[in-house]
């Protein structure tokens, strides 16, 4: 999420001719907890030399190996850059104006395959076998990819999931949409039991009365099913309450009421889900999936203003949640923010079953201050696959790339770092890392304004993560280390 974003009155910039065109399940009767407040922390200290305009700083064991920046028509800097997906030789990086195949087969020259103009923000992304998909949360005039902003209080106006057939990656194919309530800011890809269906939790928020298709209260997730034979009857089949009690009710302010989920990351082996949910954190079963329930629920009113995203351990006994202060569009990395806002938080999971809980451990922040001309918040990441240990690499907007070991939680530390200057030195531009992922041996990252760019990592903590590949990487949708 950037904080330039209207809920579903946002204008998108770019409108041109693009493709063809194509039960309820309760949470526990019970509040949740809320995050006890730490020890206080010292702050990060100013650094004299944060980087000038557009130049790198780095710690020596992470480097830049490739940079390649957007093209045409993705090249204006409203066309942000977002969210990732892999699979084989490919890169799939979504864009508020549409999407990008990269081919990464040599990490240090990649290349651009095929480009597809299909505007509807934010365009998050993931794919699976011939099948990507993507979330379409600005509100637009019809299905269609040659689609214009048009308002939300229209009740003609569509949002919601894209599907495509990507099997030709040189000219992927739009085959249907499925509208979801208050449209699809993220999606996350479940794997059906039966290996012939994928779920689609698809994440929305931000309802209004005068909004036809989006009414408050909205504290549910929809879940489209896509039958993999037949994806074009893929639909909507459940749109569990996740928040009967109403769910946070926030501060004006300072503090986001709950109005539905941001984003959720499942571990499907483990049938677990969390939710990072604007006000609240919440561990879900979805051992049965198409009805997935609320077992654990946790609030941070002291410190988290929006809660962002979530990730799991490979071994599942941790979350990691981040708290998107200031909506991705703020400078938060800096002395008076200070290092427990805008930050991530750790949690251990304790007990079994529906008694699990989620025991807040410590904060990780990057312990760097960055500019007052630079976004800076923690946002997406994933986990580098080395065994026995915790460690993630993350995205921190214009404060770069961070990667750090969460093996003990209550002391998570930085073992490198990269990052660009800001884009201006007299005033804040949005731009930097939306998203930095752990790939078959290297860091991908999707830059707002800069495009595309690879990095290598020379650790002697890290160096057995580059013998793990993977067919296929949703990040949101983890798979553990030994199943690979």
């Amino acid at each position: 999420m950037i904080s330039i974003r209207t809920s579903r009155t946002r204008i998108v910039s770019l409108a041109a001719a693009g493709l063809l065109v194509a039960g309820v399940v309760t949470a526990p009767p019970s509040s949740a907890q809320e995050t006890p407040r730490p020890r206080a922390a010292a702050a990060p200290a100013v650094d004299s030399a944060v980087p000038g305009v557009d130049e790198i700083s780095s710690s020596p064991n992470l480097r830049q190996v490739a940079n390649l920046p957007k093209q045409a028509p993705f090249n204006t800097s409203t066309a942000f850059g977002t969210d990732i997906a892999f699979q084989g030789r490919y890169a799939f990086v979504g864009n508020y104006d549409g999407f990008v195949i990269y081919d990464v087969s040599r990490p240090s020259a990649p290349t651009v395959v095929s480009q597809v103009l299909c505007p509807g923000s934010q365009n998050d992304i993931s794919v699976h076998g011939n099948l990507l998909f993507l979330s379409t949360d600005s509100s637009r005039s019809d299905d269609s990819c040659s689609s214009v902003a048009q308002p939300a209080s229209e009740k003609g106006s569509w949002e919601g999931i894209k599907v495509f057939d990507i099997s030709d990656k040189t000219s992927p194919r739009y085959i249907k949409s499925v509208e979801t309530a208050c449209g699809s800011h993220t999606h996350t890809l479940v794997p059906g039991k039966d290996r012939r269906t994928v779920y689609l939790y698809v994440s929305s928020y931000s309802p209004r009365a005068e909004f036809p298709d989006c009414q408050p209260p909205h504290d549910s997730i929809s879940i489209v099913k896509v039958p993999l034979r037949s994806p074009t009857d893929a639909a909507v089949v459940a749109t569990p309450n996740l928040f009967p009690d109403g769910g946070y009710p926030g501060i004006p302010g300072e503090k986001s009421a709950t109005t539905g989920c941001h984003d959720i990351t499942a571990y499907p082996a483990k049938d677990l889900a969390a939710g990072a949910c604007m006000g609240d954190g919440i561990l879900l079963d979805i051992a049965d999936r198409e009805a997935p329930r609320v077992i654990e629920r946790v609030r941070d009113t002291e410190n988290f203003a929006f809660w962002h995203s979530a990730t799991f351990n490979n071994s599942g006994t941790k979350v990691v949640f981040t708290d998107e202060l200031g909506g991705g569009g703020a400078a938060t990395c800096n002395e008076a923010t200070g290092p427990s806002r805008g930050a991530d938080a750790l949690y251990d999971i304790t007990g079994r079953g529906d008694d699990r809980r989620l025991a807040f451990r410590s904060y990780y922040k990057i312990p760097r201050a960055n500019a007052d001309t630079e976004n800076c918040v923690a946002h997406n990441g994933s986990l580098v696959p080395v065994p026995g240990r915790d460690i993630m690499v993350q995205a921190w907007y214009q404060g770069g790339i961070s990667v750090w070991d969460f093996t003990d939680s209550r002391h998570p530390k930085e073992i490198a770092f990269w990052e660009r200057g800001p884009l201006d030195a007299e005033r804040l531009r949005t731009g930097g890392s939306w998203s930095a992922y752990w790939y078959n041996g290297h860091i991908y990252s999707s830059d707002i304004q800069k495009g595309l760019d690879v990095l290598e990592l020379s650790d002697p903590r890290t160096w057995v993560a580059r013998l793990i590949q993977v067919p296929e990487l949703n990040v949101q949708t983890q798979t553990g280390y030994l199943s690979w």
